[in-house]
């Protein structure tokens, strides 16, 4: 349902969007030097730091999707988050000494010193290439469900988000970034936490919060912890803390955008401390953002929700051959819901095991309602769909009468992916728009305006530390180091700035034509998860195996990044595995080139 904003919520977001902008531009104006574009004066102080870092990571996505996540499977993403920790202590140990004794602009200088300017640039380039779609996506992923939901045109919302940003940026550089992001995180926390009070103060007076939890728990959204070893699993302990772990190493040890926050520092101290805030306070926010989505979920016991999210796709649907079919899916949802209710206010008041059985049953068939529901959406959006369903159906059929035959059991399993597939498509996936819907349904005026603001600040936030970091790897790693002639600190300043407004202008080309995964923040970690592995694999090589050189790094590192896309295309393992598979093999294949390569090549 396409909504009209109130003046009030008009209000609000413009100013508090105006304000970030108008502030950073003027806080940060005049600055000349590469020291103070480029690494914001080195004048941070640890606070300032860890929240610059926070933000960075919180993009848009943050509070989309993992809203979205724990509605639909609870709080298990937390474990992601896990390694978190551990990676900020090895930092602090190993990483920030290294840059702060170098004096370093990025981390990717380092490695020329080690091993050479081309190991150097190929790195670089890794981050540019994964770096640059992140931007992008940062960008489209509040726009296109701020298309959706207020129908707004995506490509404006685009070049409106990209623009606010490139504004300060190019304006201040870093110290802009991470003046801004300090003020972008106070409206985050503070959105956030009016949202969770408001979400509770929505559900019936007789359940209270602790019922609330039990109503959660009895459906299995407030299982945190899964010590399973499955690999299929995507979310447990171990792929927190082990896959975890190398991811966090990689992306706040090596990631520009992440290095230089902390860079900015005023001493080494306020780096390290600054990186530990950010360890000790994320994972209980991201505990806290899981916990909002969780308690969406919870109104929605006692209160009807649509069988998907995405308003326009459940429209052209209902106009659809297949109509009657969805409309038929909402009545015995409505029916469920009867039930559900019912159900939820019991437990409410006891603590009975069967009602937790019944209640678990109950969210069972919604969710195969939910399913049926993107099933249909899809048959009717997409008519190659629909013919190749109807095609597997009917061979299918025709095959049952020999249902151990090869044949049937190939053509059942095609099906099955094609009932699959139908949960991903971008236009049947609800995961993204789950809280921004609620959002505009059920809160009210004023706060509508902040939690909007909310979303575009953090879109914002993790863009412009996105591209301010692709403009200083451009200029420091790529442009300044392969002049012949030594530039002059005004001149690296404007082609930085230059830089800054290119990456800009491509990451909201790549928002316009980017497409949505099954969930977005999974999207955003898994592109991460492709280069990352490696390129920590290349830094863990300069740190502790001096004997390694050059030629050796250079061309294992190639065949690492080419061996990580096949394993990622043909699904080896889970994504987050990828960063210590990766990790693994470069370090391996490295030491094997050393060994093999003329000693005149390496």
């Amino acid at each position: 349902m396409q909504q009209t904003l109130d003046w009030i919520d008009w209000t609000v977001l413009i100013a508090t969007l105006a304000t970030i902008v108008g502030y950073g531009t003027w806080k940060t104006r005049g600055r000349k030097n590469a020291q103070d574009y480029i690494k914001g004066g080195n004048t941070s102080k640890w606070w300032t730091i860890g929240l610059s870092v926070m933000a960075t990571q919180a993009s848009a996505i943050t509070f989309l999707s993992t809203t979205g996540q724990a509605f639909s499977d609870g709080m298990g993403f937390v474990q992601f988050y896990f390694g978190l920790p551990i990676a900020m202590v090895i930092i602090c140990l190993v990483f920030i000494p290294l840059y702060h004794r170098l004096k370093v602009y990025t981390a990717y200088e380092f490695l020329e010193n080690r091993f050479d300017l081309k190991t150097r640039s190929l790195t670089a380039i890794l981050f540019l290439i994964q770096r640059g779609l992140a931007a992008g996506i940062t960008i489209f992923a509040p726009a296109i469900i701020l298309s959706v939901v207020l129908g707004w045109n995506i490509i404006t919302l685009n070049i409106i988000i990209g623009v606010l940003v490139i504004i300060y940026t190019v304006s201040g550089g870093t110290k802009a970034v991470t003046v801004t992001q300090k003020q972008q995180m106070f409206v985050i926390f503070a959105g956030m936490i009016a949202a969770l009070f408001i979400i509770i103060n929505l559900i019936p007076e007789e359940v209270s919060f602790i019922d609330a939890i039990d109503i959660a728990g009895a459906t299995g959204k407030m299982k945190v912890l899964d010590f399973s070893f499955d690999l299929e699993n995507r979310y447990t302990v171990w792929t927190g803390l082990i896959g975890g772990t190398f991811l966090m190493l990689s992306y706040f040890g090596t990631d520009q955008s992440q290095v230089q926050r902390y860079l900015s520092g005023k001493s080494m101290k306020e780096m390290q401390m600054g990186l530990l805030f950010n360890g000790m306070l994320k994972v209980p926010m991201q505990f806290f953002i899981l916990l909002v989505g969780v308690m969406v979920f919870v109104f929605y016991q006692f209160n009807p929700s649509p069988l998907n999210f995405i308003d326009k796709s459940e429209q052209t649907v209902l106009v659809s051959e297949f109509g009657d079919d969805y409309r038929r899916l909402q009545d015995k949802q409505a029916a469920l819901f009867t039930e559900k209710q019912k159900v939820s206010l019991a437990l409410s008041k006891s603590t009975d095991d069967s009602l937790k059985n019944e209640l678990f049953q109950l969210d069972s068939i919604e969710k195969t309602y939910r399913s049926e529901s993107k099933f249909l959406i899809k048959k009717a959006i997409d008519s190659d769909y629909t013919l190749a369903y109807n095609k597997l159906k009917s061979e299918v059929d025709a095959l049952k009468s020999n249902p151990k035959s090869e044949a049937y059991i190939t053509k059942s399993a095609a099906l099955t992916a094609l009932y699959k597939d139908a949960a991903k498509d971008t236009q049947t996936n609800d995961r993204d728009y789950m809280f921004i819907r609620f959002i505009l349904n059920n809160l009210p005026t004023g706060l509508i305006g902040l939690l909007l603001a909310v979303i575009l600040s953090a879109a914002m936030s993790s863009t412009a530390s996105e591209i301010n970091a692709l403009a200083t790897i451009t200029s420091i790693d790529l442009y300044g180091r392969n002049q012949k002639e030594d530039k002059s600190e005004e001149h690296m300043v404007k082609m930085t700035k230059w830089f800054t407004f290119g990456w800009g202008i491509v990451a909201i080309i790549i928002a316009c034509f980017a497409d949505l995964a099954e969930n977005l923040i999974q999207l955003v970690n898994i592109i991460g998860s492709i280069f990352y592995g490696n390129v920590l694999g290349i830094f863990l090589l300069a740190f502790f195996f001096k004997y390694i050189k050059g030629n050796a790094v250079f061309f294992g590192a190639l065949i690492t990044q080419a061996i990580v896309v096949i394993g990622w295309w043909l699904d080896w393992m889970p994504y987050l595995w990828l960063n210590l598979f990766g990790c693994i093999v470069v370090i391996t294949i490295a030491h094997l080139l050393q060994m093999l390569l003329p000693k005149k090549a390496v």
